[in-house]
């Protein structure tokens, strides 16, 4: 009964759904449209798994990936966006018919904006690591909620940073959010850039900060880019309690 149980619970973790549209949202980045399933409930900043049911091939590292939900939960879809690695699953999702069926787990995990009105919240991006806050940035916005929010949004180069004109419009409609972005390789760059070029550092911090002690700091990037930051802040005087992690290995 136990085991049956189990597999009961598996099938309702999961439900279908259907793609129905991809974009490139940056050089070598890649936006998956999929419908909301019926009943699919998450909070922002959560992520899920998506399953390919019967891809055009496969490799070892399997069917299945795990990723931020990218769009907000009062949208009627579900976005996952990557980097375009050369795997099979990539591949899979790049080049699939629209309305091609997956599986989508249900949503988990604890990065979701803490429920204290008082205390602001600091984001600290590095690339794909923008998703779980474009979320929540969004969905706030939406709510209207009070929340003081600062986005420290790092790439190497305009062509490379995710949905940049989404935020940046966004930060014009909501005076609470604030968004800082820094390109560090604009040497690469075709682009125009007037903004920050620095690593995000405590100085930078401390130029749009009011202080460095009180905010709730959530991080979410490559491993040793989420690791400095952590070890930044801890230096800088910041509460480990404070402070909150999301690592994106791999892609």
């Amino acid at each position: 009964m136990a085991t049956e149980a189990a597999v009961m619970a598996g099938q309702m973790a999961s439900q279908t759904s259907k793609l129905v549209r991809r974009e490139e949202v940056a050089e070598g980045t890649m936006a998956f449209h999929f419908e909301k399933p019926s009943g699919f409930k998450f909070k922002a900043g959560q992520f899920a798994d998506v399953t390919l049911i019967h891809p055009p091939e496969t490799d070892a590292e399997g069917n299945t990936r795990t990723f931020s939900i990218a769009s907000p939960p009062f949208e009627n879809e579900l976005v996952f966006t990557t980097r375009m690695r050369d795997t099979a699953f990539k591949r899979s999702l790049q080049k699939v018919p629209l309305a091609t069926e997956v599986k989508i787990g249900s949503a988990a995990g604890s990065f979701t904006l803490h429920k204290n009105r008082g205390k602001p919240a600091v984001f600290l991006a590095g690339g794909i690591g923008i998703t779980p806050f474009l979320s929540i940035v969004r969905q706030a916005h939406h709510d209207r909620l009070p929340h003081n929010l600062y986005l420290f949004y790092s790439n190497r180069r305009p062509e490379d940073a995710p949905f940049l004109e989404t935020l940046q419009n966004l930060e014009k409609t909501n005076p609470n959010f604030h968004l800082i972005c820094t390109m560090t390789e604009m040497s690469k760059s075709k682009k125009e850039w007037k903004g920050e070029v620095v690593v995000i550092d405590q100085d930078m911090l401390s130029r749009h900060l009011a202080t460095l002690r009180g905010p709730i700091y959530y991080s979410a990037g490559p491993p040793a880019m989420v690791a400095g930051m952590r070890a930044m802040l801890v230096s800088a005087g910041v509460d480990e309690d404070d402070i909150r992690t999301e690592d994106f290995a791999g892609y």
